[in-house]
């Protein structure tokens, strides 16, 4: 089912809830700037495990409402934070992707992982994410051609091949964001260090990580297993950024087995 929870006056975020009452939760963030619906070969997967699945579009993205202002961690973890206690989320898994991951990390140490038992981080943009060069480029493009940005961004996004159909379809998942909130997260991605975080975690965390990223570097995985003391690195050798989708069999199969 899919409903809306309101994080502050005059925005709601929307929240897709498959098998509520399934006994196992995962909550998934998607990466930027798509939406939940990038996850759903996890989706498909893990609800006819008896898993319940939580996938939450963040203000400005999906089918979310689209404010002006709050795209900083505090803000989009606050609201993370608020659809947890709305819906009573207790011993979950955090799932986040790219910036999702990013947005995770942040939950964790901003909100001492409160309902988290344990977090999978995949391809995540962290503890940096868009290099000057790479933010100048896709601030330029966002903001006179969005849809060629978006384009690009598919371009270096997987490692194996997608269809056509394929393409277009996680094409439009992008167009679903807001220009504005679209631009505000690269420069998020751009300015934003989250290695003091990383200290503060002490649940078990999962890292899933394409060799071939494009995106996020191979390199970050190897550094965030580094500095997070509870954690476990597997490579994805035939995925660029795009591992939930590339190997969505393996991964579906280790959140089972992480969980």
């Amino acid at each position: 089912m899919g409903y809306f929870v309101t994080v502050e006056p005059g925005v709601n975020l929307y929240v897709e809830d498959l098998n509520p009452g399934g006994s196992k939760t995962i909550v998934f963030l998607h990466g930027w700037p798509f939406s939940h619906k990038q996850f759903e070969y996890q989706f498909d997967f893990l609800s006819s495990m008896g898993y319940r699945c939580i996938g939450i579009d963040w203000r400005g993205f999906g089918q979310s409402d689209k404010p002006v202002g709050g795209y900083n961690y505090d803000r989009l973890t606050d609201d993370i934070r608020t659809v947890v206690n709305t819906l009573q989320l207790d011993n979950f898994t955090l799932a986040g992707h790219s910036t999702g991951g990013a947005i995770g990390i942040h939950y964790m140490a901003r909100h001492n992982g409160y309902g988290v038992s344990k977090l999978v981080l995949i391809d995540a943009a962290a503890p940096t994410g868009f290099t000057e060069d790479t933010a100048a480029k896709l601030l330029n493009e966002t903001l006179n051609d969005r849809p060629k940005m978006i384009r690009g961004i598919l371009d270096t996004f997987f490692f194996q091949y997608i269809s056509t159909p394929f393409a277009d379809w996680f094409f439009q998942l992008g167009l679903q964001a807001a220009g504005w909130s679209t631009a505000a997260i690269i420069t998020l991605l751009r300015d934003q260090n989250l290695t003091a975080d990383l200290q503060q975690i002490a649940a078990p965390v999962l890292i899933i990580h394409g060799v071939h990223d494009k995106v996020i570097p191979f390199a970050q995985a190897q550094e965030l297993h580094q500095k997070l003391r509870n954690s476990q690195l597997v490579p994805f050798q035939y995925s660029g950024h795009g591992a939930f989708w590339e190997e969505r069999h393996k991964l579906n199969q280790l959140l089972v087995e992480f969980d």
